[in-house]
């Protein structure tokens, strides 16, 4: 049995998302961020010292990282969202799951960081802007003419773009990055990420 230890606003929703997809039996621990300080919990670092989301306990063992988690449960679970491991595909597969935890993350969370607080160093503005513009619009080029970001399919990818996609749409208020819309709006089509979206609405909004 799977377990996911879910937290409001946070990737988790990337592992929730693809375990409707594949349709396989799990629970879901529900996590609230504090609302004055947005910190997760200090009840799941019972679950990971690090008390993050998302983590999974998988046949009694315990998983964190997203990257890690969605590369686990493809392999073991649903094969079909990656492609084979000796052709092309694969290699740009691997490269699209890492880039969403790696170059693509903080630019995004730069902006989300600096819409809060001001920024006391000078060049962070900046240098954030700058680096944002690369990303956004390497991904918005790559997304052109695609529905998927590996082949003509849904992918593990997917999974995990999905939520560095979203927070980028968040500051695109002039349009500049269509292709990172349309392909939101495909994903967001999808059945099994509807079905992720109610699960955590009919929770929260308890």
């Amino acid at each position: 049995m799977i377990t996911l230890h879910h937290l409001n606003e946070s990737r988790s929703i990337r592992t929730l998302w693809l375990l409707e997809e594949m349709g396989v039996p799990y629970k879901t621990e529900f996590y609230t961020r504090d609302r004055a300080t947005h910190f997760a919990p200090e009840s799941l670092k019972a679950i990971h010292p690090l008390g993050k989301s998302p983590v999974i306990e998988l046949n009694g063992k315990v998983v964190a990282e997203s990257g890690a988690i969605t590369e686990i449960l493809i392999e073991r679970f649903a094969p079909h969202l990656a492609p084979p491991k000796d052709s092309d595909e694969y290699v740009e597969y691997l490269q699209w799951l890492h880039f969403s935890e790696s170059s693509a993350m903080l630019p995004p969370l730069l902006q989300v960081f600096m819409q809060r607080e001001t920024a006391e160093l000078v060049f962070l503005p900046g240098y954030a802007k700058a680096e944002s513009k690369k990303v956004f619009t390497y991904l918005n080029d790559q997304l052109e003419n695609k529905d998927y970001l590996v082949g003509s399919k849904l992918s593990g990818a997917d999974f995990m773009m999905f939520f560095v996609a979203e927070i980028i749409q968040r500051f695109d208020s002039k349009g500049e990055y269509p292709h990172i819309k349309k392909y939101l709006q495909n994903l967001k089509a999808l059945e099994s990420w509807q079905q992720a979206q109610a699960i955590e609405a009919r929770h929260y909004a308890k």
